[in-house]
Parts: structure tokens; C-alpha cells; sequence
């Protein structure tokens, strides 16, 4: 690739190339962009929850990390089996839900871990 397409690929997808000072090629600097704190992720005591989502996950973190992974499979089982009985939209309709089962069991084992409001613990 010619060094004009990759300046124009890092133009367009965001991606820059840092220079000697910790700038890319487009001037802004790296810290800059992160703050002066050098971190991109905000102060902790900036990050509090509500109360719908502190309730949230008190009741979810009381589900077995498990069940999602079950309820997963389960989607993909009877989706196969609407398949094969010439249900095509409602295969896929079914065969969606997984993927969600799968995040919602990764959110509730995040939960379990660390919980989101750290602070008021």
C-alpha cells in the first residue's frame, strides 16, 4: 500500500500514526485526548449507579451464571427444530435470542465479579 492510501485509510478509520511527541499526524496530542490523568476511563467517584440499576443487579447476581448459557442452547435446540419443521421466520426469530442469553450471562458474571458501583459498598 503507497504511504497517500494509508495516511487516507488512517484519515478515514481514525487511526493515527504518533510522531516524535506523542502527537499523530494530525497534530492533536495523546494525552489530550486521554486528559491530563493519562487514563481514559473517568474518576471513580464519578461512577454511581442509580437505584433501578443497583436493584437490578442485586436480583440478577442471584441467578446461577449457568442458566443463561442453558437458556442459549436451548434457543439454538429449538430453533434447529423449527428448521427442520419448515418454520423458517420463526427459526430465525428463535435462533436470535441466543446471542442476547449469552451477553445477559456475561453482564450477570460481571456483576457477580465486581459489581458496577463499587463506592457505595
Amino acid at each position: 500500500m503507497a504511504n497517500y492510501e494509508t495516511a487516507d485509510w488512517q484519515r478515514t478509520s481514525g487511526q493515527g500514526t504518533l510522531g516524535s511527541a506523542g502527537q499523530d499526524v494530525y497534530g492533536s496530542s495523546v494525552q489530550d485526548a486521554l486528559g491530563s490523568s493519562g487514563s481514559s476511563t473517568p474518576a471513580p467517584q464519578e461512577q454511581t449507579e442509580g437505584p433501578v440499576a443497583r436493584a437490578i443487579e442485586e436480583q440478577t447476581a442471584k441467578l446461577p451464571s449457568d442458566i443463561f448459557l442453558w437458556a442459549a442452547l436451548g434457543s439454538m435446540v429449538v430453533s434447529a427444530m423449527l428448521r427442520m419443521s419448515d418454520k423458517k421466520d420463526a427459526s430465525l426469530f428463535v435462533g436470535q435470542w441466543a446471542a442476547p442469553f449469552l451477553l445477559l450471562g456475561v453482564y450477570n458474571k460481571l456483576v457477580k465479579i465486581g459489581g458496577s458501583d463499587r463506592l457505595s459498598q
